[in-house]
């Protein structure tokens, strides 16, 4: 029987205190299997700005996937205007995309007039409860950028989500658009926190 084994690393707890770990993770996986993308959550851009600071000279392309306008406060974007234009003069390409699973079932299951929960919030929930609430984010993100036409689905990316705020999980995955959803694959686990 066949088979790799690989170095899997576990946080304590949750949170940003792991940002710079996880980015030196992060890269190392990706130069381990010759993946030229990085795909980082951030609301802010802080957990951008650190990814883009640690990548700097790796070759390495980095893709941030944020929030949408309003996700936080009706007509604001929570992405910083001063941290956007300086990682795009970095050659760092912003994506902003719905959240993929949970979007619009999430309005629907909120409202009083509707109620009830979805089958994509469940795989959602799934995802936060059962692995790692990063591990939903990360996810997210690749469908995301697949969805918005910034990566393709033919290669690997390495994706990194957070719990909250900062990154706290670091994977390598198989994308897929949205619509092809069981077709993404989490091929591995690279580093998250071993305590939800």
């Amino acid at each position: 029987m066949a088979f790799t084994a690989k170095t899997c690393y576990y946080f304590d707890r949750p949170g940003p205190a792991n940002t710079g770990d996880a980015a030196h993770f992060a890269i190392e996986r990706a130069k381990e299997l010759g993946i030229t993308t990085i795909i980082v959550a951030s609301s802010s851009g802080e957990t951008a700005q650190v990814f883009s600071d640690a990548m700097n000279g790796t070759g390495i392309s980095l893709i941030v996937v944020t929030h949408v306008m309003g996700f936080a406060q009706p007509g604001e974007w929570e992405f910083s205007e001063p941290v956007a234009q300086k990682l795009r003069s970095q050659g760092v390409k912003i994506v902003t995309g719905t959240h993929v699973l949970s979007g619009l079932e999430r309005a629907l299951s909120r409202s009083p007039k509707v109620g009830g929960a979805s089958r994509t919030e469940a795989i959602a929930e799934a995802f936060r409860r059962v692995i790692a609430v990063g591990l939903k984010v990360a996810v997210e993100c690749v469908l995301i950028a697949a969805d918005q036409g910034a990566i393709g689905i033919e290669k690997e990316v390495v994706a990194v989500g957070g719990t909250g705020s900062g990154a706290d999980t670091v994977c390598v995955i198989h994308p897929s658009y949205t619509a092809s959803f069981f077709d993404l694959q989490v091929r591995e686990i690279v580093a998250m926190p071993r305590v939800r």
